[in-house]
């Protein structure tokens, strides 16, 4: 049992109950850790270094915040050793324990409960994808070999409980369904890959715990879409997976409604505009780079800066042609002085250049719309 205040070997800290789920699974926070205590007759399919795989008569799940010495430690160590030593440091039984590590604030952990007549879905989730967002097929990071291997930060970790009794292959679907309802609040939330040009869809460290109730008389066999169950399981992932995002990186619809922000996946920043409108003839830098905060914040220049982005994607996709593709955006640039009320856009012809990128045209038609602002 765990107690408001533990001294376990050198390890000495405050825990408390924040959370109790009607079949009695009970959700500890600290600052470091939060641990799930299971009741008996529990199973779990689980990614974790420690106990993964299918489980039956787990005790607990925790998740647990690595500091800069821990992340230093990790480099050189077995990964699965410091778990069980953080267990055991825990007053955890690293036999009967399921475990996940990540870098973000424990106070950032976001708890949602969704339910349907005697079905509840629990999900918990801490995120922070700001360094190590990727998406599935990016180059790698790193090769592993025996077991070594560079370690990188930022994870999404997914504790997802189902009061029902679920077998071994519909746990595995209900882990399908939670990892395509995380995809989702990333596209939602279009978050940028790190390591390409595309939208995030996880972190290159993800986890996920999945546990049902052996002792439920409620017994479900699919965790699909079409189910509820399933439908509950991406509506409290989605809804956990968005809130976590938001308190631990703020990422949120606020702050992706900002131009230079969504270019950001594309490498471009205030310095690429600066060096393009240098070539007009402007001298003024802190004017110019204030003039293009303001309007990267303009909800009608975000949407037409996503609608080109979208032009690229598609093609990167194989799905449009780039030749239709980049006449068509080039049209849609067109329509920005308007936008931005720049009453004379006579010679705005002659920026744009059909040899360069939709992206270089873009950078170069909105630098000299910012230039001609009154």
């Amino acid at each position: 049992m765990l107690d408001q205040k533990s001294n376990v070997t050198d390890f000495t800290w405050e825990i408390e109950l924040i959370y109790e789920m009607e079949a009695g699974e009970k959700v500890y926070l600290s600052k470091d850790f939060m641990i799930v205590k299971l009741p008996e007759g529990r199973n779990a399919l689980t990614t974790s270094w420690i106990n993964g795989g299918y489980q039956e008569n787990l005790e607990a799940v925790f998740n647990y915040q690595l500091n800069q010495q821990n992340i230093d430690d990790l480099e050189t160590g077995s990964v699965r050793d410091f778990m069980k030593v953080t267990a055991s440091r825990l007053g955890l039984n690293p036999e009967k324990v399921t475990g996940l590590i990540t870098v973000a604030s424990m106070k950032n952990l976001a708890i949602v409960n969704k339910s349907f007549k005697d079905v509840e879905v629990t999900t918990l989730v801490t995120a922070g994808i700001e360094v190590n967002g990727g998406r599935a097929g990016d180059p790698a990071s790193y090769y592993e070999e025996n077991g070594r291997y560079e370690s990188k930060v930022g994870t999404i970790n997914t504790i997802l409980i189902v009061n029902a009794r679920l077998s071994e292959s519909v746990l595995a679907r209900a882990m399908m369904t939670a990892v395509e309802a995380k995809t989702v609040a990333l596209q939602e939330l279009m978050a940028p890959s790190k390591y390409s040009t595309g939208i995030a869809t996880g972190s290159g460290t993800d986890k996920i715990s999945v546990i049902s109730n052996l002792r439920s008389e409620n017994i479900l066999t699919n965790a699909g879409k079409h189910s509820k169950l399933g439908e509950l399981i991406g509506r409290s992932v989605i809804e956990a997976t968005t809130e976590a995002l938001a308190r631990q990186s703020n990422l949120t619809p606020d702050s992706q409604r900002d131009m230079l922000v969504r270019l950001e996946r594309f490498g471009v920043d205030e310095e690429h505009y600066w060096s393009a409108v240098k070539g007009m003839g402007a001298h003024e830098k802190k004017e110019f780079l204030q003039n293009l905060r303001r309007i990267s914040e303009n909800p009608s220049v975000v949407a037409m800066v996503v609608s080109i982005l979208h032009i690229m994607d598609e093609i990167n996709w194989g799905l449009i042609p780039e030749d239709a593709s980049k006449r068509t955006a080039i049209y849609m640039m067109m329509a920005l002085p308007d936008i931005l009320g720049i009453e004379k856009s006579n010679g705005i012809r002659e920026i744009f250049n059909k040899k360069d990128s939709i992206l270089e045209n873009w950078i170069r038609i909105s630098s000299w719309c910012i230039k001609h602002l009154k």
